[in-house]
């Protein structure tokens, strides 16, 4: 009998120690598995991608709209200083009383486009940029793209808090904008939560700065990008050329944005005017982008 004991517990150790090992084994196989999908997700899945509405800025309001059908386009970026169509006196969305903006945000929600964002062009006053700020929501912003003057950072980030948005801060060149380095872009950051950056990928290189390593910089910052690409570096007298076709290493930006998990907005944006219109480099700039980002996977 004692001997049938000692046979029986050693068989019953030897049993947990094997299911023991067994589950820490699936322990293990389990949070491997539950750490590759994070570790392989492609994050360009969830970008938000479409087009500024300045590259249609010769068009009225509803014709860009229309543009932005015809290239297959979810998201949009309006400008408050776009004008708006005989239905509305051609009157510049920033003129527009809310009734106004209203007739906007239902040609939008018709198309099945959703603005986002919005470009606002606010002046030296707090009242300008509230009322901007009320537009942008109106519309169904998350997040306004501007370039504030350095005397109302303060001001403008109370605003965007007060109204639950960001501010992007958008990069003209050198001699046009204080904002055409990354440095002057962090130092309006600094002390400022609800401001973030614009990275435009464009306008950088009239200012001899490359892209790659300007993103590089604004890590974990970047709000939106405006995509677009230009013929040569440091020449600000040059217009933007279809994108791809420039100097800029998209692959590069790409890569990098998805190292830094960015998620937020991408928009083409056309400087130049082709005619009869934008539209064929737009279409075209979407295919491109669509095969840089499967690249990604």
């Amino acid at each position: 009998m004692k001997t049938l004991l000692i046979a029986c517990l050693c068989a019953v150790l030897a049993f947990t120690a094997c299911n023991n090992e067994k589950n820490t084994t699936q322990d293990t196989a389990s949070a491997d598995s539950s750490s590759t999908p994070a570790a392989t997700q492609n994050v360009a899945n969830d970008w938000k991608f479409g087009v500024a509405l300045w590259t249609f800025h010769t068009f009225n309001f509803p014709d860009a709209l229309a543009k932005v059908d015809s290239a297959d386009l979810t998201y949009i970026e309006p400008n408050t200083f776009h004008k708006t169509g005989p239905e509305l006196k051609d009157s510049l969305i920033l003129q527009l009383s809310p009734s106004g903006i209203a007739k906007l945000r239902t040609m939008i929600d018709q198309k099945g486009l959703k603005a986002e964002s919005v470009y606002i062009v606010g002046d030296s006053t707090v009242l300008s940029w509230k009322k901007q700020f009320e537009i942008a929501k109106q519309l169904g912003a998350k997040f306004v793209t501007a370039e504030p003057p350095t005397k109302m950072w303060d001001s403008v980030d109370s605003l965007a808090g007060a109204y639950g948005m960001k501010v992007a801060i958008h990069e003209h060149w050198k001699g046009t904008s204080q904002y055409w380095h990354p440095d002057s872009v962090l130092a309006a950051i600094k002390d400022h939560p609800n401001f973030g950056a614009c990275a435009d990928l464009g306008h950088w290189p009239k200012s001899g700065i490359n892209p790659v390593d300007a993103v590089k910089k604004l890590s974990g910052h970047i709000i939106g990008v405006h995509l677009k690409d230009i013929a040569a570096f440091n020449n600000p007298k040059l217009v933007d050329v279809p994108v791809g076709t420039g100097v800029v290493d998209f692959p590069a930006v790409f890569d990098e944005l998805k190292k830094q998990n960015f998620n937020g907005h991408i928009y083409i944006e056309r400087d130049a005017e082709d005619l009869p219109s934008n539209l064929p480099s737009v279409i075209q700039t979407v295919k491109y982008y669509n095969d840089q980002v499967n690249r990604l996977q």
